[in-house]
């Protein structure tokens, strides 16, 4: 698996922190194509377009699929925003944690070269450059599944070495390997959040926003349709035209 960075770019998912077109706005559309519905009930028998998406009942059931899909991206978003947290608490304690275990491993005994060899992936899990020339993510080696990959590497050395037998139970490989299977559960969490997250966005995004069918095309179209009946100078038509519609931005 690659390494999970850049959420935005890897999923299309917008900026957790800084996003120009907020879910505000995506609800507000929502919102306004509601107060567009109702105006056209308050115009009674006189709107009977042919077109059967401009009827009523086709209005509530398209008002009704956009409201459960701005629903369902801030399920997504909150869900995914939680797992964001939960693992960054999770990899808290990794460094200090690998720390002790290098002085453990160097207590037990264990051969020159085994430790030079844990001491190698232990700086991998801390982050330290390989070459200090080069500042870049790969450099420092601190993506999540790099940490994961290192501590893997980390337990294999502890195994192969039967000195390594501390009385401490947070010490021990067992515990250690706890802790791999605690942390691989984050990550997945969190891939799997930000998959699900995604999905939403995509959906809302077409049920509200696609050329043809979408919720932003149909509120012009039953604004075409009265102003085909009143006239494009007509109380009715200006009344409606007040409701207003923000088409959001390719990358929001």
């Amino acid at each position: 698996m690659a390494p999970i960075s850049g959420w935005e770019d890897r999923f299309n998912l917008p900026k957790l922190q800084k996003n120009n077109f907020h879910e505000t706005g995506h609800a507000k559309n929502v919102a306004s194509f509601l107060r567009l519905i109702v105006y056209c009930k308050d115009l009674g028998t006189v709107y009977n377009p042919a077109n059967g998406t401009l009827k009523i009942e086709s209005l509530e059931v398209a008002y009704q699929n956009a409201l459960q899909k701005v629903n369902e991206v801030q399920h997504q978003k909150n869900i995914f925003s939680t797992n964001i947290n939960n693992r960054r608490r999770a990899f808290e304690d990794l460094k200090p944690y690998a720390t002790k275990i290098i002085n453990a491993f160097a207590a037990s005994g264990v051969n020159k070269q085994a430790l030079e060899e844990a001491k190698s992936v232990n700086k991998k899990i801390q982050g330290v450059l390989l070459k200090k020339t080069d500042q870049s993510c790969e450099a420092s080696q601190q993506s999540y599944e790099q940490k994961l990959e290192h501590l893997e590497a980390l337990i294999a050395i502890l195994i192969q070495n039967p000195l390594y037998s501390p009385n401490e139970e947070e010490l021990r490989v067992t515990s250690l390997q706890s802790k791999l299977a605690d942390l691989k559960s984050h990550n997945l969490s969190l891939f799997e959040s930000a998959k699900a997250y995604s999905k939403a966005l995509t959906e809302r995004n077409q049920i509200l926003y696609e050329p043809e069918t979408g919720l932003i095309s149909i509120s012009k179209k039953v604004k075409q349709y009265i102003k085909s009946i009143f006239g494009a100078n007509s109380e009715q038509y200006h009344q409606l035209v007040s409701i207003e519609f923000k088409v959001r931005k390719a990358s929001n």
